[in-house]
């Protein structure tokens, strides 16, 4: 199940990154970047808790 949770929460939280990254504001932009960022890593553990059966 953690699997499934960490793919969620990464995919909303690049959907939202990306989102911000659309805005004029600069610092909006940077923030953007690193929520997409952090989707990414969160879609890569929950790849890997898929692979190692959720035993992380």
């Amino acid at each position: 199940m953690g699997e499934l949770t960490e793919k969620i929460k990464g995919n909303t939280n690049e959907a939202i990154g990306n989102l911000k990254q659309q805005s004029g504001d600069p610092e909006t932009r940077a923030e953007g970047r690193q929520q997409e960022q952090k989707g990414e890593a969160q879609q890569f553990k929950g790849e890997i808790e898929g692979e190692l059966g959720n035993d992380i």
